[in-house]
């Protein structure tokens, strides 16, 4: 089994490569952007990226409970000694209060995402953040998984792109999708409009997962990475990618969670071209019940969190070198 596994992983990423290698890479080099980009590219490779949603938001019912600052400023604090760098979702509903706080608690960088980029409140929110916050904003993400879940197709993503490009010329843009969204020719058009690629890669969606190896999943993130820079030179951040800790059921625990990243930090050490953030800072406990593109129920999204939802670090968080000294208190 796992000779089989690490075979087809081979195989898997060398094809991809072969298929891909008669037509260049797709490049974006926008002046207007190159001292942002640069910023991006230093924090890649010398920060330390995570996946951040208010412990205080809640979604029930397609109804939104903002985030307050006080519990966000909480949350920042928790996560500053071990993480400097942040990629958030969305840009409203107290998020708006990220970019203050993360600046006060002396965050490196900041990649706002962006929920609805056809919402101009949305996204006026977040050229607001980036003027006042240029140092502090590395990037804007327009948009999560809306090709994957059929809210958007390319021609739709590049017309916002364009838009929102012509507010904001020296701010690096891009948008998030699953690997896979990226791998078509069709793909190139849009991939050229991107000033760095965020890729979600989850080795728990592999069939082979549960019952493979230890290091499998993360030598598929190395593979998914290495196909993507055949046809993409830009910088690309994983944006999503770990193991959740529940449930037991499906074969996660923490201890799976932790040497997960164990050996992703092995097998794919961060530079200013590549570099993976952890998934996710918090659990989220409302997640379970979320809406997916994926039919069927998904216990597992209430527990991606390195930390639980009452901000206890888990084994994973607490192997981690701390970067700095906790901050004061607020």
């Amino acid at each position: 089994m796992i000779r089989l596994i690490a075979l087809a992983l081979a195989i898997g990423v060398a094809a991809d490569a072969a298929a891909s290698a008669a037509a260049p890479a797709v490049c974006n080099h926008r002046p207007a952007a190159a001292a942002a980009l640069a910023r991006l590219r230093e924090a890649l490779a010398h920060g330390r990226f995570v996946a951040y949603q208010p412990t205080s938001l809640q979604v029930t019912n397609g109804r939104v409970t903002a985030a307050d600052p006080a519990s966000i400023r909480a949350d920042l604090a928790v996560l500053r000694p071990r993480f400097d760098s942040l990629v958030t979702y969305e840009a409203l509903h107290g998020a708006e209060n990220i970019p203050s706080i993360a600046a006060s608690l002396k965050f490196r960088a900041l990649i706002i995402g962006v929920w609805n980029p056809l919402d101009d409140a949305e996204v006026s929110a977040a050229i607001d953040a980036a003027h006042h916050y240029p140092r502090l904003v590395a990037g804007v993400s327009l948009g999560n998984e809306r090709l994957f879940s059929g809210r958007s197709d390319f021609a739709g993503l590049m017309a916002v792109i364009a838009r929102v490009r012509a507010r904001l010329p020296h701010t690096p843009l891009s948008t998030s999708e699953p690997f896979h969204m990226y791998y078509p020719q069709s793909a190139a058009e849009l991939l050229g409009e991107l000033d760095f690629l965020l890729a979600n890669v989850h080795p728990i969606f592999q069939p082979w997962f549960r019952d493979a190896p230890e290091g499998a999943g993360a030598q598929l993130v190395v593979n998914v990475v290495a196909r993507l820079a055949q046809s993409y030179c830009g910088p690309i951040l994983v944006k999503e990618t770990g193991v959740p800790t529940a449930p037991a059921s499906g074969g996660f625990t923490d201890a799976r969670q932790a040497s997960f990243y164990r050996e992703l930090r092995q097998r794919f050490p961060a530079t200013n071209a590549r570099a993976f953030a952890y998934f996710a800072a918090f659990d989220a406990p409302w997640r379970s019940e979320d809406a997916s593109p994926v039919p069927g129920p998904h216990p597992e999204e209430a527990h991606w969190g390195l930390y639980d939802a009452a901000r206890r670090a888990k084994p994973a968080a607490r192997e981690l070198r701390l970067l700095t000294s906790p901050p004061s208190p607020p």
